[in-house]
């Protein structure tokens, strides 16, 4: 993609993301151009928000009418699939309270909750955490119903409902470090009377207060930038969660959180994306980041890699292996592992331990 497709892309991102809508800065591009836009929105799953920022434009700057009509029935589907979504949720929340459960929702239509509009966000799955024994108390249950759950990477396990996609994960937070456990324990543990709660379809389902919220959303971006790459869906959930929460977040506490668990350094990086980038106000960051930092490399690293790192065209030629789906896993490991450990030592040199036992147990325990 040329820069004047990616400034465009950006520009019209930031005018789907925010409330406070600024004129359009672009001249009018061809056919071509916008389908090539219209791809790489997909490629991040971004298609929603990129939508959103139409009702702001003129008529002469909008897509050609063929592909604004392509464009809207993608949409349909979105908000078909993300109202599909919703009732699953409450479904199997009602299912796990009468079972004495409660379980919490992680990411997805949680996050989706702080946009302008809920149904215009791409959302994949349906995360579940259990703490304690509920973990393996709802797997037993689970082969009672007839559903034989599928274990995956990082010892989560994964099955379908209603034609949905679900995950249940022993950890709340995405952090690989062995060294953060028992602060990880105390953090949760310290949090638990400030929980919140969403309503789905009048069911009462539990998530985490915005503090831990915003840990377990940006340890999951880093995640998978120390992994295969992540898609700027996931980078705008952090700018929407930050500007919503604003006014309820602790920021010191927040500042001490990202500092104990050894990402404050890469925070910082983040959050110049977040404003640079994005054009978040930087007034809804928490604390200010170094006037002195430049985060480029890691929006030019997001750029190229799209939606987990599934459509990095620097790699379409490499070998898929054991490693991972993606091509030239190991590589990509090891070039990660050097762009960040400066940033976040013990989360670049436990990851990739981590990442490479939980798939080789997985490929011996196969189902559970």
């Amino acid at each position: 993609m040329d820069d004047n497709i990616k400034t465009v892309f950006f520009n019209l991102l930031r005018l789907g993301l925010w409330e406070n809508k600024q004129a359009a800065d672009f001249a009018p591009l061809t056919e071509k151009e916008w389908i090539q836009l219209f791809r790489y929105s997909c490629h991040h799953t971004v298609e929603g928000i990129i939508y959103d920022s139409f009702s702001s434009l003129p008529k002469e700057l909008l897509p050609p009418r063929a592909l604004l009509l392509k464009w809207t029935v993608r949409i349909d589907q979105i908000e078909r699939y993300n109202e599909q979504m919703n009732t699953v949720i409450a479904e199997q929340q009602r299912f796990f309270s009468a079972l004495g459960l409660r379980p919490i929702l992680q990411k997805g239509q949680g996050v989706a909750r702080c946009y302008q509009n809920p149904k215009h966000r791409v959302c994949g799955d349906i995360d579940w955490c259990f703490e304690g024994n509920d973990y393996s108390n709802v797997e037993s249950l689970l082969h009672k119903r007839g559903i034989e759950p599928v274990l995956e990477a990082n010892y989560s396990l994964s099955y379908q409902w209603n034609d949905m996609h679900i995950e249940h994960h022993r950890k709340l937070f995405d952090i690989s470090s062995p060294f953060k456990r028992h602060y990880l324990k105390k953090l949760t543990k310290r949090f638990r009377d400030k929980y919140q709660v969403l309503y789905f379809e009048e069911t009462e389902v539990p998530v985490l207060p915005p503090e831990l919220q915003l840990l377990q959303v940006n340890a999951h971006i880093l995640k998978h930038l120390l992994s295969f790459g992540v898609g700027l869906r996931q980078i705008c959930d952090a700018a929407r969660l930050y500007y919503t929460y604003a006014d309820q977040i602790d920021s010191d506490e927040l500042e001490k959180i990202y500092q104990k668990v050894g990402i404050l350094k890469w925070i910082h990086l983040l959050h110049i994306i977040l404003v640079k980038f994005l054009g978040m106000p930087k007034e809804y960051l928490p604390f200010p980041y170094p006037a002195n930092g430049n985060a480029d490399f890691m929006l030019n690293e997001i750029w190229y890699s799209g939606n987990f790192g599934f459509y990095d065209e620097r790699y379409a030629k490499g070998q898929v292996s054991a490693v991972s789906k993606q091509p030239d896993g190991p590589r990509r490991l090891w070039l990660n592992f050097k762009r960040y450990v400066g940033y976040t030592p013990e989360e670049a040199f436990f990851f990739p331990i981590v990442y490479t036992f939980s798939k080789f147990s997985m490929s011996r325990g196969g189902k559970k």
